[in-house]
């Protein structure tokens, strides 16, 4: 076998798969699928759960997985070979997965089952596998059948290419300053500059400034020079815009991908693509969430007004600048916190070296999930890349990577994807575990250092492993509902953020942090300033949130691409910013042109979902809170029944009824505000 995409012996080869291996391997996998689509339809094949499974869930899954590695390449090693190789083969990929999910041979086989043949797991499965028959076009006849599946290929194509330009568009960036406009940043970010720009192959003079957010975010929120910050700031809001480079500006693309969400919505018999979008989803309407949003936003907007009043009258009182422009926010928030509560988020950074984290992170899901997590081996896609295994009772539970640096090349932002998932193979009988992908953008160690993460760093980690622990504990044995496999979208940010809270906790932080130099750890005194300043303007940042979903959502109710103005947009944007908003926004800013969640990754319709899950989160945690030991360590117990209500349950029952049989009840409000500083009616 010399294709490595074609080895399914055990993990993918990543060290060895070669854009010349796409065509070929999708060739097979796809005659493979469709060999096995043609078999379990024909008339005499049986209308048996297990018996279409074993033939044709074991040909498309495989195709699957190797579409998966490619896909993850092409996120996380870009280059134009295999950008080249990935987009030549997601047509014809595109276009069998909408044949198989609208193929009205296959439905009616699925319809003919006898559910009472089935076990739980299985029948969950069946109710969601007929139900996406039917958002998948299966009771489409014709014209409307045909031109349903060219839309799902030309969405695919229009998200692949939102998704580069932003990728190219970051990329192409640089900044090239001098040693006098650094000051206030870092040093670590001003070594990494000085890295960078003597990497490049002629060995540029000064530092190397890029929109990569491990040297971004800090320039923006240390750098004194507000001439440098305005810099980055207009390269950063204009990306993939018509005000940057046109090869990669995204406008276009965006009409044509809400014209062709409004046109799908509307062959399925929905009025619109929000409506279509919340079918599989916890919400049941687009006027509940957009209600859940308004009533959200109503509380926080005193929080948020009183937020930037403090910058104001901050920043014209201590730091002379009278007229706060959009580039000076970030710079005065930071200096703000540092002058309320006396630390920065650098001093904080000294004392999170990355592998210090790592190890702290293992103790508390080790400890409250009873696993053990220790280094394993396989092939990677990069140097950087570590492998690990979760064992329980010295079995293998799961797998995972972890890829935390930035680079070029690679995608920006955090995710969880899985590589696989939990399943009782029907083919072998043999228990396939599930492996996860946990992928992250920190800074790279300097001057012989390890990597220092931010305090907003570490929570991000815990976040995606919050996802990876959702995909790796399950104890379901059927693919389509194991893990977070058939996980209502609205609640798959519940465990991730659920992780988030143990970040605030003392008796966690302790074994998490060491100072570089020192290898102290974090002093109690840092750690009471920290937790004094976890809700600094969380009044403005939950209105940030309320303000992607609310433009998300009814950007995909109200706004009607077919007629809209040029600029249409960008209007919406602003009539939503004037209704929820507090803080000004640039006229140049270009938000939508890499509001990448919703046009080419999968948030559509559906970026409420951060709010509305943590919602849940926040109340699940606070059955840890109540649960609490004297010794402030988390008790076993609540974590257990945890990990079997939510983690091992996966998509298995509905995400309602998983959150009842941990908590005993509905999710309520209340959590979720105390914790954010906002459970009073007005702020002080």
């Amino acid at each position: 076998m010399t294709n490595p995409l074609l080895d399914f012996a055990d993990l993918p080869l990543f060290d060895r798969i070669k854009p010349e291996h796409v065509a070929p391997a999708v060739d097979i996998l796809l005659a493979d699928a469709e060999a096995a689509l043609q078999t379990v339809t024909a008339a005499d094949f049986p209308a048996d759960w297990n018996a279409i499974s074993k033939v044709l869930d074991v040909a498309s899954e495989r195709f699957s997985r190797a579409w998966g590695a490619v896909g993850h390449l092409n996120a996380v090693a870009d280059t134009p070979e295999l950008r080249a190789a990935y987009n030549e083969a997601m047509p014809r990929v595109t276009a069998f997965w909408t044949r198989l999910g609208s193929d009205e041979r296959l439905y009616a086989k699925y319809k003919a089952i006898d559910v009472a043949t089935l076990n739980a797991e299985q029948r969950q499965a069946h109710r969601n596998a007929v139900r996406n028959f039917v958002l998948g076009g299966a009771e489409l006849q014709g014209d409307a059948k045909k031109r349903f599946a060219e839309i799902q290929e030309r969405q695919a194509e229009l998200s692949q290419k939102f998704s580069e330009n932003a990728l190219d568009a970051t990329d192409a960036f640089s900044y090239y300053a001098a040693l006098g406009e650094l000051g206030g940043v870092p040093e670590d970010v001003v070594s990494a500059a000085r890295a960078a720009a003597e990497a490049e192959a002629e060995g540029k003079q000064g530092y190397k400034l890029t929109l990569k957010m491990p040297c971004y975010l800090p320039v923006m929120q240390f750098a004194k020079s507000s001439a440098l910050r305005e810099t980055l700031y207009r390269a950063y809001v204009t990306r993939a815009s018509e005000l940057g480079d046109p090869a990669f500006d995204n406008t276009a693309l965006i009409n044509e991908i809400l014209a062709l969400r409004e046109e799908e919505a509307k062959l399925l018999g929905y009025k619109n693509f929000g409506e279509l979008s919340v079918v599989p989803k916890m919400a049941e309407s687009p006027e509940q969430v957009i209600k859940f949003l308004r009533d959200l936003a109503a509380k926080a907007k005193p929080y948020g007004e009183r937020d930037l009043a403090d910058l104001r009258v901050f920043a014209s009182e201590q730091l002379g600048i009278t007229d706060p422009q959009a580039w000076d926010w970030s710079y005065i928030g930071e200096k703000l916190k540092e002058a309320r509560y006396a630390f920065s988020e650098q001093e904080v950074k000294q004392y999170f070296p990355a592998p210090k984290v790592m190890a702290g992170l293992f103790k508390i899901v080790e400890t409250l999930f009873e696993v053990t997590i220790r280094r394993d081996s396989a092939p990677t896609w990069h140097p950087s890349v570590e492998f690990y295994r979760i064992e329980r009772a010295g079995q293998k539970v799961g797998q995972f990577y972890l890829d935390p640096s930035a680079r070029a090349a690679k995608r920006g932002g955090a995710w969880m994807d899985d590589v696989r998932a939990r399943w009782l193979r029907p083919d072998d009988g043999a228990l396939q575990t599930p492996v996860a992908q946990l992928v992250c953008n920190f800074a790279s160690g300097v001057d012989g250092k390890p990597p220092l993460l931010t305090h907003d760093d570490v929570t991000t980690l815990f976040h995606e492993f919050g996802h990876g622990l959702h995909h790796m504990l399950t104890q379901v044995n059927e693919r389509d509902v194991s893990g977070i496999s058939g996980v209502e979208w609205d609640a798959v940010e519940l465990p991730s953020q659920f992780m988030e809270n143990f970040c605030w906790e003392w008796d966690v932080l302790t074994h998490m942090t060491a100072h570089v130099d020192t290898g102290e750890p974090l002093p109690r005194a840092l750690f009471d300033k920290m937790t004094a300043a976890k809700n600094f303007q969380s009044g403005l940042q939950t209105l940030r949130q309320i303000e992607f979903s609310l433009f998300d959502m009814l950007l995909h109710t109200e706004y009607q691409a077919a007629t809209a103005q040029p600029g249409g947009v960008l209007a919406l944007l602003g009539k939503v910013r004037a209704e929820v908003a507090v803080m000004p926004s640039p006229p140049f800013s270009r938000t939508p042109n890499t509001f990448s969640h919703i046009f080419s990754g999968g948030y559509a319709a559906g970026y409420y979902s951060y709010k509305w899950a943590e919602v849940l989160s926040a109340d699940a945690y606070a059955a840890f809170e109540e649960t609490v030991g004297v010794d402030g360590q988390p008790n076993i117990e609540t974590g257990r029944r945890y990990r079997q209500a939510i983690l091992e349950a996966g998509g298995s029952r509905s995400a309602m009824e998983s959150f009842k049989a941990f908590r005993g009840r509905e999710p309520q409000l209340d959590a979720l505000l105390r914790h954010q500083g906002m459970a009073e009616s007005q702020p002080a």
